[in-house]
């Protein structure tokens, strides 16, 4: 399979955020975001075996390490199929993982033991109408549902999606387009409409920046990028 970059991190979104994981960046992706920050993973990248892979992570991983968090992500992780053996191989280790993806591919065929954080793509990305609503029919429990919201118009539209749909008790993320919607300003209208989401946005960027933080995860990056 392709990878973009193997790293270790701070997981900046969804209900880890700010445990330490190793992430996985696969090459590729079947849709072009507005706001779109990895641009650099739509082509870059070298073929690795599953095998590969895994023993890359492990070299990245504490011994101290008492629960081991690894995050699958893109690009878009579902268009490769060696995606699903390496979810496994890495659950059979022991492995929490969490596998981000656009919302646009089914993901029914992951392994009940993953993670799925699934985007809903608003408006304001230009790729709403790419999303497979099916996809919500599929959710766990343990999974979570992110919308990225860039200003009141992408605001409006993920609270008519919560109405429109059930959504089963899984984490909603309420996320803000870095640079471009305040986080305090999204905060005042949740609680405003008293919505049951959880805020979120990239703590990775607010820490170190976004150049920033591409040079401290190299630190720790297996140099996959040509």
């Amino acid at each position: 399979m392709k990878v973009n970059e193997i790293f270790k991190g701070i997981q900046g979104e969804s209900s880890f955020t700010g445990l330490p994981c190793t992430f996985i960046r696969l090459t590729g992706c079947n849709l072009r975001c507005s706001y779109c920050d990895t641009t650099y993973a739509f082509y870059e990248g070298i073929d690795m075996g599953v095998e590969n892979i895994i023993r890359e992570v492990i070299k990245l991983d504490s011994p101290e390490s008492r629960q081991r968090f690894v995050e699958i992500t893109g690009g878009e992780p579902l268009l490769q199929e060696e995606v699903y053996p390496l979810t496994k191989g890495l659950l059979d280790l022991g492995y929490t993982v969490l596998l981000e993806t656009n919302g646009s591919l089914d993901i029914e065929g992951l392994d009940s033991r993953v993670i799925r954080i699934m985007d809903l793509k608003t408006p304001g990305s230009g790729m709403s109408d790419k999303m497979d609503f099916k996809n919500i029919e599929n959710l766990k429990v343990r999974d979570e549902v992110k919308f990225v919201i860039s200003n009141r118009k992408d605001y409006e539209w993920s609270k008519e999606i919560l109405k429109e749909y059930r959504f089963l008790p899984c984490i909603i993320l309420f996320s803000t387009v870095h640079g471009i919607l305040d986080p305090g300003i999204l905060s005042k209208w949740i609680l405003q409409d008293a919505l049951s989401v959880r805020l979120n946005f990239q703590l990775h960027k607010y820490l170190w920046g976004e150049k920033e933080f591409r040079i401290l995860s190299s630190v720790f990056k297996v140099n996959t990028t040509k």
